[in-house]
């Protein structure tokens, strides 16, 4: 299936070129998100499956839209997905960056 991770370690994994996807909707998105991460709300994920491959962490408000989006993912042929746990807030609160 998929694993749930922390901001620390995704830190890391983005620095070995792991991609994120961001699933919350375009004006969340646009108020402030992980650096690096790509907008690819939840509603439209089942259309834009095909863009996309492991390995990557999809992230969204407080991770319970994401831990959806990544079971997808996995049930639907992508493998090694994360889940970020506790999204964007989460990152936020750990002190990390967010760009808009």
């Amino acid at each position: 299936m998929y694993q749930d991770i922390a901001p620390q370690d995704l830190q890391k994994l983005q620095q070995q070129g792991t991609q994120i996807i961001d699933v919350r909707e375009d004006w969340e998105y646009q108020s402030g998100h992980i650096p690096g991460a790509r907008n690819i709300p939840l509603g439209t994920l089942p259309a834009r499956i095909g863009e996309l491959q492991g390995p990557l962490v999809v992230v969204c408000a407080s991770g319970g839209r994401s831990a959806s989006a990544a079971e997808f993912l996995a049930e639907n042929g992508i493998h090694d997905v994360s889940n970020l746990l506790g999204g964007t807030g989460g990152w936020m609160r750990s002190g990390l960056p967010t760009e808009e």
